[in-house]
Parts: C-alpha cells; sequence; structure tokens
C-alpha cells in the first residue's frame, strides 16, 4: 500500500524520484509528491490523481532542482485524497518533510497535544503528525527528534524524512511497513520495494522494525531505537530489471498470466529429487509432524482461497483437521491453538499486516508457524518458525495470478512432503501424486494454449451487470479465486456458490440471460453439477462450463459454452481451471476499458488494517 521512494546522490533527484514512483504504481496510489532540498530549503510538489499529472507540472522532474529527495504515491486513509492530504507532509515551520507508509493509530491524540500547544494543522492526514512531532522535538539533533517521534507513536510505519538543516542526509525508520535501503555508488537510496531502484543497483538493506538508517552519498549508517550502531547485511538482488517490466505485453497481469508456467517450474522442479519431496528450507521432522493434531491456513484475498483449496488436500492425503481463516478475522476471535498445532501463513508480500499480526499471536500461543511468501528477508518470513519461498518473481499486476498459482503448488509440495514423512501413502499413489505436480508446468501452459475460446467468450458478455459462479469441493474454491478477480478488475459485481447450495437462496437471483460460470472438473461430484447447470438453465441463464478432456461431450448437452482443461489429479484442479477464469476476468476488463494492472481502490501490499 502507498509508495515511497528516496534518492541522495550527485545527480538530480525529482526525475529519479518521478521514475522510482512509476515502478510503485501497482501498489495502489490516489495522489502522489515529492520534497526535495534545494538553495537552503525544502521544496514540496504534489497534487491529487495519477502520476501523470504530477509529472506534468515538474516537467519530467526538469523542473525541480536538488539532489536530496523523497517522493510518495499515496492511498488516501485518513483524509479524502486531495492536493493537501498529498505526500510529503511538511511541518510548519518548514524544517521537516515526511513520506509515510502506514497509519498513525494515535494520531488524534498527539494532534491534540500538539495543537494545545500552538501547532497549526493544515491537513487531515495522520502523517502531519510525524512532521509536526519532528519539528517540535527539534534542538538541532535530528535524530535524536526521529527517536523521540517513534517513542510516541503507535501504529505501523515506513517513514522517509529530509530536513532544512541537514541537507546532506535522508532519515528512514519502519515499523510493521515495508522499507528498504539500495546502496549505490556515491549515491543511495529508500524504497517501499525493490522494483523502484532496479534501475540504479541490486544492493539492498531490509530495515527491521524499529531501525533507523541515515542515508549520505558515500555511506549508509544504521541504528536500533536506542541509537546503538545496528551491523545489516547486504542482500543482493539477482532477479533484473526486466522482469518487472511489461516485456511486450500490454499489461502486467496478462504478462503475469502467461508467466505460470514457468513459475511453477521454479517452484516445484527444486524440490523433487529422486521420487522424494526435499523441502530443505523447513525444519520440520517426522516427529514434530505425528505431533501435530490440528492445522490452521491463515491468509487474506486470494491466498485465503488457496488455504480454501489446501483444506481438500490436507484431510484428504494427511486425515488432519484443517481450519482456514481470513487473517483479520483469526486475530480477533479466540481460536484454539497450543504447541500441537501448525500454523500456515500464506502471503505474496510477507508484510500484510493482518497476517502478520495473526503470525504473532499464532506464536504467542505456542504454535508452530510455517510461511509461505514471495518476498525474500519479508517481516512474515523472518518472524516464522520455517519459511518456504514461492519463487514467482515480482508480481506487480494488483490482481495476483502466479502468486495463487506457485502457492497452491507450494501447498501441495507440504502436504506431499508430510505424507511422505508420515507414510500415509503407497508407494504407487506418492509416485502418481509427484508425477502429476512435475506435468503442471506443461498443463498450465496448455490451458494458455487456448486463450482466443476465452475471449471470444469474454467478447460476447463484458457488459453483463451480474455474474455467478459455481462448484463443488474443489471446483467451489476456485470459484472463489475466479469471482474475486473478476471483480477486482472489471467492476462486475459477481458471487461464487457452492453448487448445492443454489436452492437455498442464490438461484433465486437468477433470471433470463444472467451469466453463471459452472466449473466442473471433479469427477466424482460431476452428475451433480449437471443437475445445477440444469436449474439455473431452467431459470433462463447462459452458461459457461469448465470442465476435464474426456468430459466434452456430456458438457456440450447442458451449457451454452464450454472450456476443456487437461486431466490432473482431484485436488490440483484449481491450478488449472483458475488459468481460463483469470484470463476471462483480464478480457471483460480489457474490453470495459478499466485500469487492470491498478485497479480502483486497492493495493497490492495492504500493510495497515
Amino acid at each position: 500500500m502507498c509508495g515511497i521512494v528516496g534518492y541522495i546522490g550527485g545527480e538530480q533527484a525529482a526525475p529519479f524520484l518521478l521514475n522510482g514512483l512509476t515502478k510503485l504504481e501497482y501498489r495502489g496510489y490516489d495522489s502522489a509528491g515529492v520534497a526535495v532540498y534545494e538553495g537552503g530549503s525544502l521544496h514540496v510538489v504534489k497534487s491529487k490523481g495519477r502520476l501523470s499529472v504530477l509529472d506534468g507540472i515538474l516537467q519530467g522532474g526538469k523542473a525541480l532542482p536538488g539532489t536530496v529527495g523523497i517522493g510518495h504515491t499515496r492511498w488516501a486513509t485518513h483524509g479524502a485524497p486531495s492536493d493537501v492530504n498529498s505526500h510529503p507532509q511538511e511541518s510548519s515551520g518548514g524544517k521537516f518533510a515526511v513520506v509515510h507508509n502506514g497509519i498513525i493509530e494515535n494520531y488524534l491524540a498527539l494532534k491534540n497535544h500538539l495543537i494545545h500547544r500552538g501547532v497549526e494543522f493544515v491537513s487531515d492526514t495522520d502523517t502531519e503528525v510525524v512532521a509536526q512531532l519532528l519539528e517540535y522535538y527539534y534542538r538541532g539533533d535530528v535524530l535524536d527528534a526521529v527517536q523521540k517521534v517513534i517513542g510516541r507513536v503507535e501504529g505501523s510505519y515506513a517513514l522517509g524524512i529530509i530536513c532544512a538543516d541537514c541537507p546532506d542526509r535522508i532519515f528512514a525508520v519502519r515499523k510493521d511497513s515495508p522499507l528498504i535501503v539500495g546502496a549505490g555508488q556515491g549515491e543511495n537510496f529508500i524504497a517501499s520495494d525493490i522494483p523502484a531502484i532496479l534501475s540504479k543497483t541490486r544492493d539492498i538493506y531490509r530495515l527491521k522494525d524499529k531501525e533507523i538508517a541515515v542515508l549520505e552519498r558515500e555511506k549508509i549508517s544504521f541504528f536500533n531505537e536506542e541509537m546503538e550502531p545496528v551491523e545489516k547485511t547486504l542482500e543482493r538482488v539477482e532477479w533484473d530489471v526486466a522482469a518487472a517490466e511489461k516485456g511486450g505485453y500490454e499489461h502486467f497481469m496478462m504478462k503475469e498470466i502467461c508467466e505460470q508456467p514457468e513459475a511453477l517450474r521454479k517452484t516445484i522442479s527444486p524440490r523433487i529429487r529422486d521420487g522424494r519431496v526435499v523441502l530443505d528450507d523447513i525444519t520440520l521432522s517426522a516427529e514434530q509432524i505425528r505431533d501435530i493434531d490440528k492445522v490452521f491456513i491463515v491468509a487474506c484475498g486470494t491466498s485465503y482461497h488457496v488455504g480454501v483449496v489446501a483444506k481438500y488436500a490436507f484431510e484428504k492425503l494427511l486425515k488432519l483437521p484443517l481450519e482456514v481463516d481470513v487473517a483479520s478475522e483469526f486475530r480477533y476471535r479466540d481460536p484454539i491453538i497450543n504447541d500441537r498445532t501448525l500454523v500456515i501463513i500464506i502471503s505474496q508480500s510477507g508484510e500484510t499486516a493482518d497476517t502478520l499480526a495473526a503470525l504473532r499471536m499464532a506464536k504467542q500461543s505456542g504454535a508452530r508457524v510455517l510461511s509461505i511468501v514471495n518476498v525474500v528477508g519479508s517481516t512474515i518470513a523472518n518472524e516464522s518458525d520455517d519459511v518456504l519461498y514461492t519463487w514467482a518473481g515480482p508480481e506487480i499486476a494488483v490482481a495476483s495470478t502466479k502468486a495463487y498459482s506457485t502457492q497452491l503448488a507450494m501447498i501441495y509440495l507440504i502436504v506431499l512432503y508430510m505424507a511422505q514423512e508420515l507414510g500415509t501413502l503407497s508407494e504407487a499413489e506418492r509416485k502418481e501424486y509427484l508425477d502429476d505436480l512435475q506435468r503442471l508446468p506443461d498443463l498450465a501452459a496448455a490451458c494458455l494454449a487456448d486463450k482466443e475460446t476465452i475471449q471470444y467468450f469474454a467478447s460476447r458478455y463484458f457488459n453483463a451487470g451480474d455474474m455467478y459462479f459455481i462448484g463443488r469441493n474443489v471446483d467451489y474454491a476456485a470459484s472463489l479465486e475466479a469471482s474475486l478477480k473478476l471483480k477486482e478488475i472489471s467492476y462486475i459485481h459477481s458471487e461464487a456458490y457452492t453448487g448445492g447450495e443454489l436452492k437455498h437462496g442464490p438461484i433465486s437471483l437468477i433470471e433470463d440471460g444472467t451469466l453463471v460460470i459452472a466449473i466442473c472438473t471433479y469427477d466424482r461430484l460431476f452428475d451433480k453439477m449437471m443437475s445445477n447447470v440444469k436449474e439455473v438453465k431452467a431459470r433462463g441463464a447462459v452458461v459457461l462450463g469448465i470442465t476435464t478432456r474426456g468430459r466434452e461431450g456430456a458438457l456440450r448437452q447442458e451449457t451454452d459454452y464450454q472450456f476443456c482443461i487437461p486431466k490432473i489429479t482431484d485436488f490440483m484442479l484449481p491450478s488449472l481451471s483458475i488459468i481460463p477464469l483469470q484470463l476471462f476476468a483480464y478480457y471483460i476488463a480489457s474490453m470495459k476499458g478499466c485500469d487492470i494492472d491498478k485497479p480502483r481502490n486497492l493495493a497490492k501490499s495492504v500493510t495497515v488494517e
């Protein structure tokens, strides 16, 4: 959520800041701004709307000289989107400019405290409180002021700070909101994510909670909240700029949909050796697995839907009870957790606020925590007992696609690893499942080869007002994710229902011309799904059916349009059935002219509650 970038060096800062912010647009924003030191003072330029507005004002950055600066793309929380509420926020005396991701939970009490002492506020933001507090505590030592501020504020924050009295430094600090420091030659950087600085450096430091970074041209210093020096390890980013560019695709989302076969291959192949699942990265022993009596999967959004699929796999192959929880609900109820509980945390960014809070609660209750994340060194990864990285590469589009696919693959690997260690599968069963898992990348590529069928169907129904997805068992799990994808990027109202629940209420929504997408890949319940299709057809629905090869004839008799995917073991079916439905959402949104990579009101990494 939001984007931060900062530069100190020998070049003009503003062009780099604008370029860096464009690499962070995927995080979601409604306004943008920069602050640059020049001629003895701070110059702040900001505006509501897309970066193109700010870019025009600054003439691509040329209109704002100075070699030290910070920039921000804001996603409104406190105060409506407006020029004055945009970041950077300044202190009333003009000494400090601040950019901030996160939420200051006690901002109102702090604001009232400052107002009673004569400080005048101009915005509705919680961020302005930070800027005003810095000046309030400032007595000539910026670090001392920063220390006092982080001792007073509560909530989550990643802060980039520049001071008019200290023009040769940038100050940065974080708590529960991601922030990295980039190391260059005669120039250094801060950013909320790697793509913003990849054009300049691949060498980064990751700040931990309440660590402070002080950036100069030739030096970076780190301190803890007690102002004690901290030694940090430099990390090398192995993927290159091209991985975060569109590569000839019109949108990042389509690029990432098409990258799924390769992403699956990178996730799966290194972890199957000599006919066995090998998870080198975890310390979970066979004895510890045998001691587990309950599993929770905790996640948000798309990652939660991965958990819904996982429930079927865990209970079928391991006979372990598994609950799937939305992180924001899990943390505010009283789940029964003890030292025999395994909690699996799933998050693409590894920084999701609700999921991180759920992780901490689970650990406090004695559970063992295994996380599945994409971002190396993220907070969730660092705080887990074990972590498995999906190696999906950067995912820029807000609507997740390859993260979903690689998270599912990781679930299959975990289940098969645990079954292998427990001996719950015969040799023949284990071989069959491993063979199917290794075929998954090629089968995903086969699904992508028939994009035109889905594109044609989307062209017929992109003006639909409502759509409904139905399925049973793992097909219902896929329906949840398919419905979310459509809502996220096309803004069409859609719902997902289990086929058996239609007659308990939702069927009253079906009328002539209503579009229903029926996922019918699960063999055991295929006939029951055909009964559900007949029910909606009898009430006037138009039905797109998705099934496995070999079932086309039966499906064609009952549905208006059909799409077939390759056959695979049942709990892996959602990895294939979701692909045409990702494409369907993409083509619908494209034909409607929606902003596919940056849908309204959404952010890629949700670091606030």
